[in-house]
């Protein structure tokens, strides 16, 4: 069994039947349960539960509190290689894009190490595109290696690998995985990713089991909002979580929320999600899944990410680039993956985090042996 039988069971359900016939006595006992079931999230995702949104949001805060304290674990990415062979529509490192191509040698990797671990920075996240003969498994290894050792936590969001090639990065430092399913509608995947080999949808849907299998901490999933619509896909990315948190006891679980930003080229999205139904979803899914982690990545305001902290966050980005390298005299000009909203520093998001009555958490994990 794989989470594609959970996709399958739910190809033909009517969503839009089941948001018609929900109640608010309906959401009332989903908010009452101590662990809701899968129609109780769908009833706290619906149209109706929009109404109950102070309620979701106090249980949601305390439930936070309640699992993690009142702290925020925070991150930085930094972008590898920007090779691409995939066609994704959305994304700025299309492969048809005319944009500069770069991949840092190991040296220039140590350069923005050093400059990224200046900041106080100690959990890490690397990045590629999707380019094996470019980046293959010997130059991951190699700079997971040498990220290791400026870093407590680094974490990879990369092409989908083997559970072998997962356990061989694991063996390198590697404690954490993310990567993102995009879209869970078959239909749609099919349409934005027309080539290369990010178009196998379950390939990459199964790639979170591998890594966990092949021993990684953390695995971090998500959507990115706005290909399909928005509460099924929230509804199979919980669905998808709580799987691998009961089949994978010794894996954390985190989920990601991104919402469509602009890239290079002239993708439009069928959905926009405001902001208070990304709050509905973000509530919703920490009540569903009371001890996953939940990121909000810097594609969201400042002003919007300072807000909405209390209500289930656990991991924020700060100081980010989404370009190759970008932390050091490296950088030249170039098209980023996509584009940040929150610019601020390191310093200013941890003051934010703190302002708030809240932790900034620069290191909450260290291997041993």
């Amino acid at each position: 069994m794989s989470f594609f039988s959970i996709v399958e069971r739910y190809r033909e359900f009517d969503t839009e039947r089941f948001f018609a016939q929900v109640t608010d006595a309906d959401v009332e006992r989903a908010l009452a349960k101590d662990k809701p079931g899968a129609m109780d999230f769908l009833a706290l995702l619906s149209p109706r539960a929009a109404g109950h949104l102070e309620a979701m949001a106090r249980k949601a805060h305390q439930l936070t509190v309640q699992y993690f304290g009142r702290t925020i674990q925070m991150f930085i990415p930094l972008y590898l290689s920007n090779h691409c062979t995939n066609h994704c529509a959305y994304c700025g490192f299309n492969h048809k894009n005319p944009i500069l191509r770069r991949k840092l040698s190991l040296a220039e990797i140590e350069t923005e190490a050093q400059a990224i671990a200046g900041t106080g920075m100690q959990h890490i996240l690397f990045l590629t595109g999707e380019a094996p003969h470019l980046t293959p498994m010997d130059y991951l290894v190699e700079a997971a290696r040498l990220l290791k050792r400026h870093f407590a936590s680094v974490a990879i969001e990369v092409y989908p690998l083997e559970v072998e090639e997962y356990r061989q990065l694991q063996q390198a430092g590697v404690d954490g995985m993310t990567l993102f399913q995009e879209t869970y509608d078959q239909e749609v995947y099919k349409r934005v990713h027309p080539a290369g080999r990010k178009r196998d949808y379950h390939w990459r849907l199964n790639a979170p089991e591998r890594a966990a299998q092949g021993g990684m901490r953390v695995v971090n999933i998500g959507p990115l909002l706005g290909l399909a619509e928005p509460r099924r896909e929230i509804f199979l990315t919980g669905l998808h979580a709580r799987y691998l948190d009961d089949t994978y006891l010794e894996t954390e679980v985190a989920v990601s929320l991104p919402r469509f930003n602009a890239a290079e080229g002239d993708f439009h999205p069928d959905f926009y999600v405001n902001d208070k139904t990304f709050v509905q979803f973000m509530t919703a899914l920490r009540i569903f899944l009371p001890r996953a982690g939940l990121t909000i990545s810097t594609r969201e305001s400042a002003a919007f990410r300072d807000r909405i902290l209390p209500l289930g966050a656990t991991r924020y980005s700060a100081g980010s680039s989404t370009g190759v390298g970008g932390y050091t005299e490296i950088r030249v000009e170039q098209t980023p993956q996509f584009e940040i909203t929150d610019d601020r520093s390191v310093e200013e998001v941890a003051a934010a985090i703190v302002a708030r009555g809240y932790q900034p958490v620069y290191k909450d994990w260290d291997q041993i042996g």
